[in-house]
């Protein structure tokens, strides 16, 4: 049987099917360039983004962190009375060492001193001869005006003899001053203690050589009435204001790490030290039981009393170059805007201004390195670009 042939196509539809091919083929070629184009340009939008920095920012926390200050103290006895000898001698005795407790007018030590025993003895004779010679101008002065009335004496020798009894009656005087000046010197060869209080020195012994007067030598004793104590603490200049006469405070010493002591500011130098510029204010602590001991050091934590409450950020948002002290904020359009500020306390972690920023600035946390005035930031939170995806990918897809 004869085979049968299939109609052949016309040339018309070849074209057609043609001109479809070129056209599917001019369309992936059209869209592969536009997703490469697209690609690309997503790839600088995302490169530029990524090149600017993200920064975490804070704004300043306007709460109390910590209302007190701790400082360095020195504990003194309220009352405290070096002892040095009025005469010259050798000690005879003492009857009260270092930690003894002593009354007002209790005597703790006595001085033999012959030499002043004998100047006594001396100017009581003298007072005794000038008394005598005193007496005799006088009598002679009686007897004398008895026999004024028949003219036997004149009036020439009784002015005399009254300005010889004036003189002797001087020298009486001068000899009674001198006696009890020696006799009150006499007293202070015994040493006794000026108020109730404790011997907290004692550098001499029975023998001794005492020279009087305290301008040569240590004090024979030192007398200390440690029932109240001064505490003396130096204020920086800037926290002066905020400590006020009549505030709290808390001392801590190391003998006694879990105890504490209560306070009371008393008085301010109200100077400034010129060389620490420090103003050194002294607190009162009561110490009736003895408990703590003069000269020890202390550690002062003053209660702060502020009008207003200041600004606090974290440390790490600081930085100090040679345009000073500085603060990066975020300001408008998300820009960086430098602010020079002033620190009142450094707490470590945090500190504390005194100025230079309001509640609502933006605070850069952990400025990056080379940031500068006016360059372009991200907040740490916004919304991030995306990486765009590869344009084989987008090709793929496409295919």
């Amino acid at each position: 049987m004869p085979t049968e042939q299939s109609p052949p196509v016309s040339r018309r539809k070849l074209g057609v099917f043609g001109v479809l091919v070129c056209i599917a083929l001019v369309a992936v070629v059209v869209t592969g360039i536009r997703a490469r184009e697209r690609a690309d340009a997503n790839l600088r939008e995302w490169t530029d983004d990524q090149a600017v920095p993200t920064v975490a920012v804070t704004q300043p926390d306007a709460k109390v962190i910590n209302p007190t200050i701790d400082l360095p103290g020195r504990l003194e006895a309220y009352s405290r009375a070096p002892i040095f000898a009025r005469v010259q001698g050798y000690l005879k005795s003492w009857s009260a060492d270092i930690g003894t407790r002593v009354k007002a007018g209790q005597v703790i030590a006595e001085i033999e001193a012959p030499d002043l025993d004998q100047q006594l003895m001396q100017a009581r004779a003298d007072l005794a001869s000038a008394q005598a010679s005193a007496k005799l101008s006088e009598a002679t002065l009686n007897r004398r005006k008895t026999l004024v009335a028949s003219n036997f004496v004149s009036a020439q020798e009784i002015d005399e003899r009254i300005a010889d009894l004036s003189n002797k009656n001087g020298t009486v005087k001068a000899d009674q001053a001198n006696v009890e000046r020696l006799e009150a010197l006499a007293g202070y060869k015994k040493i006794t203690a000026p108020f109730d209080g404790i011997v907290t020195a004692r550098d001499t012994d029975v023998g001794a050589l005492i020279n009087a007067g305290g301008g040569t030598g240590p004090a024979m004793f030192v007398v200390s009435d440690i029932s109240k104590l001064r505490v003396y603490v130096n204020v920086p200049q800037n926290f002066v204001p905020s400590i006020k006469i009549g505030a709290k405070a808390v001392i801590t010493v190391p003998e006694y790490p879990t105890r504490t002591f209560e306070a009371t500011v008393e008085a301010s130098a109200q100077a400034v030290d010129v060389a620490s510029g420090t103003t050194r204010m002294q607190l009162g602590l009561d110490n009736t039981k003895g408990e703590l001991m003069p000269g020890s050091y202390a550690n002062v934590r003053l209660m702060l009393q502020r009008d207003t409450v200041p600004l606090s950020i974290p440390a790490s948002a600081l930085i100090f170059d040679q345009n000073g002290l500085r603060v990066a904020t975020v300001g408008p359009g998300d820009k960086i805007r430098f602010k020079q500020v002033t620190i009142s306390r450094d707490l470590g972690r945090t500190i504390e201004l005194a100025s230079g920023l309001s509640s609502d600035d933006r605070v850069v946390v952990t400025p990056p390195d080379g940031i500068a005035d006016g360059d372009q930031v991200r907040i740490a939170g916004a919304a991030k670009a995306k990486p765009p995806a590869k344009v084989s990918e987008k090709q793929d897809v496409k295919g």
